[in-house]
């Protein structure tokens, strides 16, 4: 078995960026991050397979520069699986490229059971590949030589798997589409920070009073900053349950906070003066979240059929249509049309429900073309078939 070594010297990075630029074909990337276990989502491992080239392993804490790699790379393609986790790492860094072809998404346009690497692997090219470590924690320095093999592994394996795609896709005719959705995970703009990013808090939506919401705030606030200042993940100081016990409870005391059972963590009394001084400017603020957070999106679909039936009618209908669509191109239903697209379509549809019109609201969210070609008809019809059913109903189908 091959040993593998970490770069992270100049001499043996400008070696690396030599090889891969002389190399032939596109080039397999992967990140692995330390997820779990830091606060960043940064880059620990960056991997790089090139056919004449070999491949490589970088250190990113190690290296300061990756512009020359940038710039020998850039213009070439890159395969990478599910690249939507990994661009964001990668252009930290500053490598970003032109083009991409995404093994994860081209195995779920084919419609394949089961599109994690190693399941795409196994079907491809009847090739095990143990998943073991995708788990660790990447920041850990020296990386265990099992890891590295790995690593190694997770992008020796993606070009052959990208060829087996690419025959798939031209033999379904699926190829310009492809195409299309690679491009638009590239070129996706990042979401904008959460207004209020304590609201991600798991089961707050179960908390309904004002004082008990700001103990939340206060608690995830100061949770926040102490594992950005450590770079730890927050779960691993204080689990979000912890702070939703807290909230529930509304201790008086510090001592009340150090007996609450479910107040768990590693850090939950090592460092219990600063979550207490959380909990007591929740107890103490005048400045009190809302219970309900206004939104655009659509209300849950299943209060449509109370507060609005033609809206509730359109979805069905279309929903079905979409459905029997995805089936006969052997995809799954979210990858012919994002779900929440057709929810607000349907919801706020055009005044005009003419395909035509239908297909200008769906791109204005984002839909590609391949996917307006192969929704908005649909769509329109379903509309105008939910109109004529609420009208029938109303005059008793007379």
């Amino acid at each position: 078995m091959d040993e593998f070594r970490v770069i992270e010297s100049p001499a043996d990075f400008d070696d690396a960026v030599r090889r891969l630029a002389g190399g032939e074909g596109p080039i397999a990337v992967d990140a692995e991050r330390a997820s779990g276990f830091r606060y960043s989502q940064r880059a620990y491992l960056i991997q790089l397979f090139r056919r004449g080239a070999g491949t490589f392993l970088f250190d990113p804490p190690q290296i300061p520069d990756f512009s020359r790699l940038e710039r020998a790379i850039r213009s070439e393609e890159w395969v990478l699986h599910a690249a939507s986790q990994d661009l964001a790492c990668l252009r930290e860094v500053g490598l970003d490229p032109d083009r991409i072809f995404d093994t994860e998404l081209a195995a779920r346009l084919l419609g394949m059971p089961r599109v994690g690497l190693a399941s795409v692997v196994e079907e491809l090219l009847g090739i095990r590949l143990a998943k073991e470590h995708s788990a660790a924690d990447w920041s850990t320095r020296p990386l265990p030589q099992a890891w590295l093999t790995y690593a190694a592994l997770d992008v020796q394996l993606l070009i052959d798997v990208r060829d087996r795609l690419v025959e798939r896709l031209a033999e379904a005719d699926k190829s310009e589409l492809a195409d299309q959705e690679f491009e638009a995970v590239l070129h996706r703009e990042a979401k904008p920070p959460a207004a209020e990013p304590w609201r991600r808090l798991s089961g707050i939506h179960a908390i309904r009073n004002p004082r008990n919401l700001a103990v939340a705030r206060e608690l995830w606030l100061a949770r926040d900053a102490r594992a950005a200042e450590l770079d730890t993940a927050p779960g691993r100081m204080v689990p979000d349950a912890s702070i939703l016990a807290a909230a529930k409870a509304l201790p008086q005391t510090r001592r009340a906070l150090a007996d609450l059972r479910e107040f768990t963590g590693r850090a939950s009394r090592s460092e219990l003066d600063r979550w207490w001084s959380a909990v007591e400017r929740g107890l103490a603020t005048d400045q009190l979240p809302a219970v309900r957070v206004p939104s655009d999106s659509p209300p849950p679909p299943r209060a449509w059929p109370m507060r609005n039936p033609e809206a509730d009618a359109r979805l069905r209908l279309a929903k079905a249509g979409i459905s029997e669509m995805a089936e006969r191109l052997e995809m799954p239903v979210e990858n012919l049309l994002t779900p929440d697209h057709l929810r607000r379509v349907a919801w706020h549809p055009p005044t005009d429900p003419s395909a035509v019109a239908i297909s200008s609201a769906l791109a204005a969210l984002g839909a590609r073309p391949w996917q307006l070609e192969a929704t908005a008809q649909i769509i329109a019809d379903a509309f105008v078939e939910a109109s004529q059913s609420v009208q029938d109903a109303a005059t008793g189908g007379s």
